[in-house]
């Protein structure tokens, strides 16, 4: 996500620092290269144009000339109109009144308009409310089937809508169920139905159903990988149904950025969520002051916490701590962190939120071969007896080879595991022993 649009103005921002003193030749050249990384990165033209001339109003100004580090004042500023650019602060969905409050998803077919809704509804859920979900697209029988299979693996109750009939007269008795049954439901999640374009016949069912339901909120679920395509889609959705926000896909694949970057400008609509993986957890508020960062290179380390916070429950991590601290720290532990490393998402979104991993990284486009490692690591250690997790000393040769065997792999990348295992111990016995404090709750620095 942004990789491009963030090496590129990295690469522009670090000529700045070359000068004492920002002059305006030099704020026009940096402001060139700016335009070229964003409209590179797919964002509308006259966003951009509107972009650099606040920058370029602010950059000329006092603000930058009398500043003792004009170049990271000049960052500041991209910062700052970047953040204003996608809209300011973060927008939350409005889910007050009587319950239940019901969510409609709209948008195209292949968005991910189904698979949003079981994140959604899983997001919802971390919050403390109890949503229904309601298939309503009768036209795609194995839409309703998926949803009723992701249903099941969250434990969200899903109508049956038994894939026919009007979606209009379905949203109506879904919504009497949840309101008539007292099952403690107040969210109903709407999927509609899509197509491949936009048609007259859609926007007729979906103005149907907006009318007779009163949806809380429209969220319109896009395609960022479409790019420009996805600003349109939602120019179009907005002027028919009147949109509340938007929720923006695939943001983990080779999206770009412009959508991220148009949509609110061109539309008004805020983004409330993004996607970031297919796992049922990957879906995000949209903060516009922490991507700002993220496309800076400046990280995200808040994200971070929070990912952390939701994987790891405080007893597990206090328990931890009183391990390692007593140098009890075993294989058992070890795995148990490589396990929450993976629930918190792709290796990808993770490196991004951290302060300059972006430079560290560079040149490593992939790091699908790293998550395959940590499962590797993990299919070690689930080959070995408690006995050996709690023990790797009687770890002899018989012994790996036969883990080597179980886990589908070498005796090398078992041997290499252990080592791994050794240098982390002797690191935390250092740490006990120089009396530092405040060993870290949650995850590890591995």
């Amino acid at each position: 996500m942004f990789e491009n649009l963030t090496e590129k103005l990295s690469s522009t921002f670090k000529k700045l620092k070359g000068h004492g003193r920002l002059s305006e030749r030099n704020i026009e050249e940096t402001l060139r290269e700016v335009r070229m990384s964003m409209l590179e990165a797919d964002v509308h033209f006259r966003v951009v144009k509107e972009f650099l001339e606040k920058v370029r109003q602010r950059a000329l100004g006092r603000e930058v000339q009398e500043s003792l580090t004009p170049a990271q004042q000049f960052i500041k500023i991209v910062n700052e109109e970047l953040t204003r650019l996608m809209g300011g602060e973060n927008s939350e969905m409005d889910l007050s009144g009587s319950p239940p409050a019901i969510v409609m998803l709209v948008g195209l077919q292949g968005s991910g308009k189904t698979t949003t809704a079981a994140k959604l509804a899983k997001y919802l859920g971390q919050k403390g409310r109890k949503s229904y979900l309601v298939p309503a697209d009768t036209r795609r029988p194995a839409a309703i089937e998926q949803l009723k299979v992701l249903g099941e693996q969250l434990g969200v109750e899903v109508y049956d809508s038994r894939g026919k009939g009007d979606p209009v007269k379905i949203c109506r008795k879904a919504r009497e169920e949840a309101e008539a049954e007292a099952k403690g439901i107040d969210t109903l999640i709407i999927d509609t139905g899509g197509r491949l374009h936009i048609d007259e016949e859609l926007m007729g069912e979906l103005e149907r159903i907006k009318e007779k339901i009163e949806p809380r909120e429209i969220l319109l679920v896009a395609d960022a990988m479409t790019g420009q395509d996805a600003i349109n889609v939602a120019g179009r959705f907005n002027e028919a149904l009147d949109i509340d926000g938007v929720i923006l896909t695939k943001m983990e694949g080779d999206a770009r950025g412009g959508a991220a970057l148009t949509i609110r400008a061109l539309t008004g609509k805020p983004i409330k969520f993004v996607g970031t993986g297919e796992k049922l957890g990957a879906l995000e508020p949209f903060c516009p002051e922490r991507m700002a960062s993220r496309i800076l290179g400046m990280g995200d380390v808040l994200s971070l916490i929070e990912k952390a916070e939701a994987v790891v429950e405080q007893k597990t991590a206090e328990e931890l701590a009183r391990r390692v601290q007593r140098n009890l720290f075993t294989l058992e532990d070890f795995r148990e962190q490589l396990r929450l490393i993976r629930k918190m998402g792709p290796l990808e979104s993770l490196v991004e939120m951290i302060p300059g991993a972006g430079k560290l990284m560079k040149g490593v486009k992939d790091l699908r071969p790293a998550e395959e490692e940590l499962k590797r690591t993990e299919a070690i250690i689930n080959s070995m007896s408690r006995k050996e997790r709690v023990n790797p000393s009687i770890l002899n040769g018989s012994r790996r080879l036969r883990i080597a065997r179980g886990s589908g792999t070498r005796v090398e990348d078992v041997n290499r595991l252990v080592k791994n295992y050794q240098q982390t111990k002797k690191l935390i016995q250092r740490m006990n022993k120089s009396g530092v404090k405040g060993i870290p709750r949650g995850i590890m620095p591995f």
